[in-house]
């Protein structure tokens, strides 16, 4: 399986090849030549699998340089009862993945069980323990840059911290993420973590990287790698999931599941899309935006237009304050028939700071079952409230989003399920605004925001974020 750059002028490479280094020479992010089908027999015999069973099937389809026996270890490694253990009263810790049934037709899809309480671990685990294992192959070692708005961060040096050969240098924007997901990434005292945080918002952090990954010089001599989205191993251990879920609601294959998915980076959803291109039977992917609603102007007007930093909303779901979505390029990639040339074209406009218009393919985006909408605070706010009277079930901001949105989107004669993103405990004052209660929280995790924090506070310059990894590596 060889993987290619969206904007056509990288060679093609294998899985490992491509694991450490996130962006492509060219800019662009992998994909792979051609997505592996799987057929109404193949769905059928993945039914029965545990999630274990299940991301092994699906990822071997993609992963053809691990040998078989390696990857399938490291896979029985990552997903374990042990690993995502905080689930919800009732729930069974080996599913990995539990769904929530609100009501008929109606789910939640627990992603939120992981060490930091969110999503992203789901495909960080898998990722620390690829790293791990394809370091100690090649005797090498990397310096991994990544930019989080929240969740991202946390789950990267919960995942690699004390791994050996990596260091984690991770940017968020400074105050702009919820106490706890500051004191989850801060309060990690591992020589191999470090933290800055940044003068701005998470476009800021992102630009940065992207800035520090475009330099091929500085990118080899200093083994930059990444961790965001942008690496083609998280979105890939994110597919897992839908089949998941799709399973878990589903009682044979001629039936279609509609998703609801809280969006900031298109990470999330992508990994949908790429599960749809691969032949499980998602008839919707719902892309919920907060205020932040780039995406959802793209989806109804075919415009894409971000916003830039000063206009770029702090919000109570922070972790989708993004007005640039990187994994946006992977999708429109696809729409636009693999034209690469196409997609240099449209993200010349962006790089420069401008938008593009591609209405003309509207048409098409119905072939590809995007849909959208947008939520605001008083939105997740009475959606947290009325989720707990109407169901006895408390959610974070990020989840309420999506369950709003997809309570306006829904047909009741088709299964939807609803990405839950993290654990209320993540954003405990929205949910003392909305419940008028704190929610509860690990009892490991107690008092997280009183442990002594450890990070470096910068302006938005890449100039500077390169002397910084210069002088800690």
């Amino acid at each position: 399986m060889k993987y290619i750059s969206t904007r056509g002028q990288s060679p093609g490479l294998q899985f490992s090849e491509i694991l450490l280094g996130g962006l492509a020479p060219d800019g662009g992010l992998y994909l792979p030549e051609s997505y592996p089908q799987f057929s109404d027999a193949d769905l059928t015999g993945m039914r029965g699998m545990n999630y274990a069973e299940l991301a092994f099937a699906i990822l071997s389809r993609l992963i053809d340089d691990i040998p078989a026996a390696d990857l399938k270890a490291i896979i029985d490694k990552t997903y374990t009862a042990e690993v995502y253990s905080f689930t919800r009263a009732g729930q069974n810790a080996a599913d990995i993945t539990p769904t929530v049934k609100l009501e008929e037709n109606l789910y939640l899809l627990s992603l939120s069980n992981g060490p930091t309480l969110a999503f992203k671990d789901m495909a960080m685990q898998l990722l620390g323990n690829l790293f791990e294992y394809v370091l100690a192959k090649t005797g090498k070692t990397t310096n991994i840059l990544g930019a989080t708005s929240g969740d991202t961060g946390s789950a990267a040096e919960y995942a690699m911290r004390g791994k050996k050969g990596v260091r984690v240098f991770m940017l968020s924007p400074h105050k702009k993420m919820s106490r706890f997901q500051t004191a989850q990434m801060f309060s990690l005292q591992d020589d191999n973590i470090f933290n800055i945080a940044v003068n701005g918002v998470f476009d800021d952090c992102q630009d940065m990287v992207k800035a520090v990954s475009n330099d091929a010089e500085f990118k080899a001599k200093y083994k930059i790698g990444a961790v965001n989205s942008i690496n083609w191993g998280r979105i890939v251990a994110q597919v897992v999931y839908y089949f998941k879920g799709y399973f878990a609601v589903t009682t044979n294959n001629a039936q279609k599941v509609d998703f609801s998915v809280p969006s900031g980076n298109f990470g999330n959803v992508c990994a949908g899309h790429i599960a749809r291109m691969m032949g499980l039977p998602i008839d919707k992917l719902i892309v919920a935006t907060n205020e932040n609603d780039v995406l959802d102007e793209f989806f109804k007007t075919g415009i894409y237009r971000p916003r830039g930093s000063a206009n770029t909303y702090h919000t109570s779901s922070p972790s989708m304050d993004i007005s640039k979505a990187s994994n946006f390029e992977r999708f429109v990639f696809d729409l636009v028939g693999k034209d690469s040339a196409r997609v240099r074209e449209l993200w010349a406009s962006v790089d420069a700071g401008g938008a593009f218009d591609i209405k003309q393919l509207m048409p098409k985006l119905a072939e590809y079952g995007f849909v959208s909408g947008s939520s605001n605070h008083a939105n997740r706010m009475a959606t947290i409230r009325e989720t707990k009277a109407k169901y006895g079930v408390v959610i974070d901001t990020h989840t309420a989003d999506g369950l709003k949105v997809a309570l306006e989107l829904r047909d009741k004669k088709i299964p939807m399920v609803v990405l839950e993103t993290a654990l209320p405990a993540k954003f405990e004052d929205a949910l003392v605004e909305a419940l008028g209660e704190v929610p509860p929280r690990p009892a490991s995790l107690q008092g997280i925001e009183d442990l002594s924090q450890k990070f470096t506070v910068m302006d938005a310059d890449a100039g500077a974020i390169k002397d910084f990894i210069v002088k800690n590596t």
